[in-house]
């Protein structure tokens, strides 16, 4: 295991890209193809910005990617790429969403490599996940076009199955991915879904619901 995970490390640097974490989200782009040229990305806990240079390789000159984190991220874009905004704010913040519609008329993809800071409690580290990863899901709800896709990373548990099922009903499909640069021990995984369905979201919002 350590001799895989210092693969992952010293390929990063090589392909200069700040942290290992990238694979997880090239691993699933190159089986899904979630990522496509001209489109606008939503990156939550973007830092330090592997997810965000990625993408914005993808979506190339004419797309763009917005990177959201408390830590503040500030990489040059590559020739050719797209354009990355890096914005310094708490995914809690009330004008979060609202800030970002000022900007841009919603986005195509969000991608989340959000966690929390493990306490070593499965099953507190497994809810503060949640908390993060239905936030990603309720701004999903609110910024993404119609058939858009979401990518995020959750820590599996007991309430795992249920997060699941509120994907499912704003997704045409959803799939739990598995990337092999995650470490096998890990309780992390990655929720796909794709296929945004946008008036199921505002129903939901009618009805009080994240």
């Amino acid at each position: 295991m350590r001799k895989e995970q210092d693969y992952y490390f010293k390929k990063a640097k090589k392909d200069n890209y700040p942290a290992r974490s990238v694979y997880k989200l090239e691993e699933a782009q190159l089986k899904y193809k979630f990522l496509k040229k001209k489109q606008r990305v939503l990156d939550l806990g973007c830092h330090p910005g592997s997810w965000s240079l990625y993408a914005s390789g993808i979506v190339g000159a004419r797309g763009v990617v917005v990177g959201v984190d408390l830590q503040a991220t500030d990489i040059p874009s590559q020739k050719d790429n797209a354009e990355i905004h890096w914005l310094c704010y708490d995914v809690y913040a009330d004008d979060l969403v609202t800030d970002l519609r000022k900007q841009w008329p919603g986005f195509h993809v969000l991608i989340s490599d959000m966690a929390p800071r493990t306490t070593g409690s499965r099953f507190s580290d497994h809810q503060h996940s949640l908390r993060l990863v239905r936030r990603a899901l309720e701004i999903a709800g609110m910024m993404l076009h119609e058939r858009g896709s979401f990518y995020c990373k959750v820590f599996q548990g007991e309430d795992f199955p249920e997060f699941i099922t509120e994907c499912k009903s704003l997704f045409e499909t959803v799939k739990v991915v598995k990337p092999q640069s995650s470490r096998r021990e890990s309780r992390e995984v990655f929720v796909l879904g794709r296929g945004f369905k946008a008036k199921a979201a505002a129903a939901l919002r009618k009805q009080g619901q994240p």
